[in-house]
């Protein structure tokens, strides 16, 4: 009974001087046969040896007063102790105790320490060096574990052993182990991805001596584009992130790209038609390199935020506000119809009332492009190039509304694009543009929008609405500064039946009935990337056709909007512009958990023509665009994100207003002078590997 109670003081000592964080911390190594007594004489000895090093961490006044009592009180507590211990155990010569009888078996002598043995079992994932102290001599009894996340796992068949070439399961590099102390992790993110299209566009007979006369439209419209990006990413954060945002974060990406195209005609690749029919190029760039740090809790970064139930100035929910200052990408509203991008700017953004509403509050100053790799045009080599242009982003989500599972969203951008002269890489002019008269000017436009996504029970809807106000100080198609007052409107309903979703939605971006008369009521947007309406499987939306001898675009790639700017990335938005309508079906198929299939058809029609016959100096052009159709599949063969492969085809239908743009004059003579008009289509295949 004595030394049990001789081992209970020996604890309380331990824990109170020694500063040990918890027994959960304190790893005990007990020998077969060991008793009672002999694990408080063993523990005693170590307090003997561990004592004056704890009480050295007190406190210089405390260090003093206790320095003077130090070696009398070691002294007696020690002989008190051991006096103690000794009165337990047998002293008799004859007979040996269990112990000393094994210690004899083993070669050890009592005096001699066995070394700590730890857990041989290694953690599943690929876990990188563990940071305890290797146990030496001296930690015979105890010791402190300081890396509590590579705690190893017994063998188990059912558990896969990760490695460090596998992403997918635990990984050092992938952020489930940290790399420094306990709570920095890194996400280290190697990824190739290789986009190939075939297709059919629209395309002016170059000009040339060996088909004199050939300058009509409908050339050899057949181009292919390959594009090759090889991406390195490193994302390193403090916090856990389990249960709150991180401390910080810091996140750099680069991106390397080279790209090709083949067309059949001269001046598609480059405006100078002796450049040929084909063009190499290749561009890196700095797509993400921003801090990001935790300001603190909302309720106090923001006291007018605390909410009902606040009291003394605290608030009863946990929110949190942090800010974000670098290149890095952001998305407006749920399907990118306004802005999406990835830029220089700084973002404050948080959530509030226990995470019911989310906010952002953005700036960017905006960068220029790079023409062919469509990288922002920042690297080691060419330095930094800005746009001159300023966008400025206030979102506000408030989830749960009307029903449970719907959010609301209210979004307002203001974007002013400075007066300037630029050429793209391809020496086509962009800034102004060459439609109309090119004269320098400035654009200034407020966004106003209410936007949606959720479901309500089975139907899921997604819809948006913008009001655009604002001038413009020139518009070279209207040939004098305009006043913009234009409106968009999407919805998208879809319900879901077994492995099936079918889709039915509609587009509206208001078009300019009178270019010229001092009012802008065509839509256009920022910089948008629109997934609506079948995305990447319409052809609308995913290619660039152009309008032949006027140096703009009749709708750009990743958008829906015809708006007539020279560039969407180069150039201003226009504001003078037809519009469009459209009207979307379409079925997602899960064919199987790895693959789905996907099939989607639009009808597109002009809302107004007078800008198109204005720009193309035609009497009349008539409003149907065509029939869009379009499938294509996704496949991932992990069941994850680090194989992807997407591959479509899609075709336009030529209708009778896209008849009257893009039409010829010619008989066929010479032979492929754009007679018959081609079919349009694109087919493409996109591969998607990530580590």
């Amino acid at each position: 009974m004595r030394g049990f109670y001789i081992l209970l003081a020996t604890i309380f000592v331990t824990l109170f001087f020694c500063e040990a964080p918890g027994v959960a911390n304190v790893i005990v190594q007990q020998r077969d046969g060991d008793s009672t007594r002999a694990m408080a004489e063993k523990m005693s000895e170590t307090l003997s040896r561990r004592l004056p090093q704890q009480l050295s961490k007190f406190s210089p006044g405390q260090s003093a007063q206790q320095s003077a009592q130090k070696p009398k009180k070691e002294e007696s507590d020690q002989s008190s102790l051991q006096a103690s211990v000794s009165e337990t155990i047998p002293q008799s010569t004859g007979q040996k105790s269990a112990p000393e009888q094994k210690s004899q078996e083993t070669g050890q002598g009592q005096n001699d320490r066995p070394q700590l043995r730890l857990p041989q079992d290694k953690p599943l994932g690929a876990a990188g060096p563990n940071r305890n102290k290797r146990p030496g001599p001296e930690d015979a009894d105890f010791i402190v574990v300081q890396d509590r996340w590579r705690e190893g796992v017994p063998e188990d068949p059912r558990f896969r052993k990760g490695s460090i070439f596998d992403p997918y399961h635990q990984n050092v590099l992938k952020g489930d182990y940290p790399i420094i102390g306990n709570d920095i992790f890194m996400n280290l993110t190697l990824a190739s991805e290789s986009f190939y299209d075939f297709r059919q566009l629209p395309a002016a007979q170059g000009v040339s001596a060996a088909r004199p006369g050939s300058l009509e439209f409908f050339g050899r419209g057949r181009q292919q584009a390959f594009s090759e990006m090889a991406i390195v990413s490193m994302d390193m954060f403090k916090g856990d992130a389990s249960f709150k945002p991180v401390d910080w974060r810091f996140k750099v990406e680069g991106i390397a790209n080279i790209n090709y195209l083949q067309a059949r005609e001269n001046g598609v690749v480059r405006v100078d038609p002796r450049a040929g029919k084909s063009r190499v190029d290749n561009f890196s760039s700095i797509e993400n390199a921003f801090f990001e740090w935790r300001l603190g809790d909302t309720t106090r970064v923001l006291p007018f935020l605390r909410g009902k139930g606040s009291e003394g100035g605290r608030s009863p929910f946990f929110d949190t506000t942090s800010m974000r200052v670098g290149i890095q990408a952001f998305t407006s509203d749920f399907r990118g119809f306004v802005f999406s991008d990835s830029n220089l700017g700084a973002r404050m953004f948080g959530n509030v009332a226990s995470n019911r509403y989310q906010y952002n509050m953005v700036f960017f100053n905006m960068l220029a492009k790079d023409t062919n790799s469509q990288l922002n045009a920042i690297n080691f080599t060419d330095g930094i190039r800005f746009r001159n242009q300023n966008v400025y982003i206030a979102n506000i989500f408030r989830q749960d509304t009307f029903v449970k599972g719907y959010t609301l969203q209210f979004s307002t951008l203001y974007n002013t694009d400075q007066a300037s002269i630029a050429q793209d890489s391809n020496l086509l002019p962009v800034r102004p543009a060459i439609l109309g008269s090119p004269i320098p000017h400035h654009v200034q436009s407020g966004y106003f929008g209410i936007n949606g996504d959720g479901h309500f029970g089975r139907l899921n809807v997604t819809n948006s609405f913008y009001q655009v106000i604002g001038r413009d100080t020139f518009n070279g198609l209207a040939g004098r500064p305009v006043r913009i007052n234009s409106q968009m409107g999407a919805v998208e309903f879809s319900v879901d039946y077994d492995f099936f979703r079918y889709r039915l939605a509609g587009f509206y971006a208001s078009g300019d009935s009178k270019p010229t008369d001092g009012t802008a009521t065509g839509f256009d947007s920022i910089v948008d990337r629109v997934n609506f309406a079948g995305g990447e499987f319409s052809f609308w939306n995913s290619q660039e056709i152009r309008l032949p001898q006027t140096g703009a675009e009749l709708v750009g790639p990743n958008s829906l909007i015809p708006a007539l700017r020279s560039s969407k990335l180069e150039g201003q938005s226009n504001f003078v512009n037809p519009g469009l309508g459209l009207i979307n079906a379409g079925i997602d198929v899960d064919v199987t958990p790895k693959l789905r299939a996907v099939l989607n058809y639009n009808y597109l029609r002009f809302v107004r023509t007078e800008p198109l016959e204005l720009a193309l100096l035609q009497d009349s052009v008539r409003h149907e665009i065509g029939h869009d159709l379009g499938l294509g599949f996704i496949y991932r063969p992990l069941l994850s994100e680090n194989i992807i492969i997407s591959a479509g085809a899609s075709g336009l239908r030529r209708g009778r207003g896209f008849t009257d743009i893009f039409s010829s004059n010619c008989d066929g003579i010479p032979a492929g002078c754009g007679a018959n008009t081609p079919t349009l289509f694109s087919t493409f295949v996109k591969v998607k590997f990530q580590y």
